[in-house]
């Protein structure tokens, strides 16, 4: 039986909830010559167990104590058979061509090792990620190859895979800056073929943090110590173009805030004084209608206290005394 010329590497830590559609994404795919190894890597969660238990052949399920996303996959290529690596993490997804026109461009050039794609996030949040270049400069200044990208497995083997000690993040980003300082060339597709689960737990929300961020991000320049400082200006003028861009999108969103937010915020401004209006004047009418109910039930009190009064004994016996009285008061 032929090797399949693509595995896909695919870690899961309590992800049970996802994992079916990520496996799904890869099983819609228009190429069809690939193998699918799941790790689990020490999931905690009863019910990720019990899926993962029951995923059915020719899907491989190895089974590790929990040491990180790195770690995983490699494991996974340990395992693997495929010519070419796509690491897709267990809660995200392919778009159905991926794997087609990422393995065109790594047959029709042999010189590059690992191509990219664009992505689109999906969850929580959306929003594309349109990168450009995946050149050293370009890596150095932000981590342009998205996940589940694809990688040939000599250029993977040949820079050890991943640094399994960079389990707190920025791993793939230190891999592909490794397969570039070897002297690997990259490609990106310029077509959003990857979509990119945002959760409130995920782990590149919690990496915006930066009490979280700061120590894998330190360990990444520490490691690329002599790219960083030979390409130092590149970074610099790279990152001061991307600030830039992202102030022009503030502005944007600015704008469109006051051009279409703000007149609505009027209006509804506008809207809520009116209803108030009317509130204000209900409650006056209400407030009438409650004094008139408290009028009401007082003079029915007061009747009855009357009623009581006829009827009882001492009105009786002192009835001469009120005629009396009254006789006196008319004679004034």
């Amino acid at each position: 039986m032929m090797a399949p010329r693509i595995s896909i590497l695919m870690p899961c830590f309590n992800h049970g909830a996802f994992i079916g559609e990520a496996i799904d994404s890869v099983r819609s795919q228009s190429w069809q010559d690939f193998e699918i190894i799941v790790v689990d890597d020490g999931s905690t969660d009863s019910a990720t167990v019990d899926v993962l238990s029951r995923l059915p052949s020719p899907i491989r399920v190895l089974n590790t104590a929990n040491r990180g996303l790195p770690a995983a996959r490699n494991h996974a290529a340990a395992h693997a058979a495929g010519a070419v690596f796509c690491a897709l993490d267990s809660d995200d997804k392919l778009a159905p061509t991926w794997l087609e026109k990422g393995m065109r461009i790594l047959d029709q050039r042999p010189e590059v090792a690992f191509v990219s794609h664009w992505l689109e996030t999906f969850g929580d949040e959306h929003w594309t990620w349109k990168p450009e270049r995946c050149d050293l400069a370009s890596l150095l200044a932000r981590n342009t190859v998205n996940g589940a990208a694809l990688v040939r497995r000599d250029a993977f083997e040949a820079v050890g895979g991943y640094d399994e000690t960079m389990r707190d993040g920025c791993e793939d980003w230190d891999f592909w800056l490794r397969l570039v300082e070897h002297g690997f060339e990259g490609a990106i597709v310029p077509e959003v073929l990857f979509y990119y689960r945002r959760r409130h737990d995920s782990m590149s929300r919690e990496m915006l943090e930066e009490a979280r961020y700061r120590r894998p991000l330190e360990a990444l320049i520490g490691k690329h110590q002599s790219a960083y400082r030979a390409h130092l200006t590149q970074v610099l003028l790279a990152k001061e173009s991307e600030t830039q861009g992202l102030t022009r999108e503030i502005a944007l969103l600015e704008r469109d805030r006051i051009v279409s937010l703000e007149p609505a915020l009027r209006r509804a401004h506008e809207e809520l004084a009116s209803i108030s209006g009317k509130v204000e004047r209900a409650r006056g009418v209400r407030g009438l209608e409650e004094e008139n109910e408290r009028l009401a039930w007082k003079a029915t009190e007061l009747e009855r206290q009357v009623a009581d009064l006829h009827a009882s004994w001492s009105w009786r016996i002192t009835t001469p005394l009120r005629r009396l009285y009254a006789i006196v008061r008319g004679a004034r």
